[in-house]
């Protein structure tokens, strides 16, 4: 069974989601997809995307799912978010 789970990380501009969403979809077991914005309201630090769906596959495992942790830390930490 696929686990989907969706990640939001406000402000971040569409080129680090896109880099974000290239470095997990190298993870077994993972798929990623862009959210776009469902703000009707043009506001500059919203940023173009409203997030990623994380989907977790049946043949993922926990070594998957803790590279994935990793990953998000990653980004976090450099983008203090």
């Amino acid at each position: 069974m696929e686990t989907k789970e969706k990640i939001e990380f406000s402000g971040l501009p569409l080129a680090v989601y896109r880099e974000i969403v290239a470095h997990l979809r190298q993870v077994e077991g993972v798929k990623v997809s862009l959210i776009p914005q469902s703000s009707q309201q043009f506001d500059y630090n919203q940023g173009q995307v409203g997030g990623f769906w994380l989907s977790w596959t049946p043949n993922s495992n926990s070594e998957s799912q803790q590279r994935v942790q990793q990953i998000l830390a990653y980004y976090q930490n450099l983008y203090g978010i």
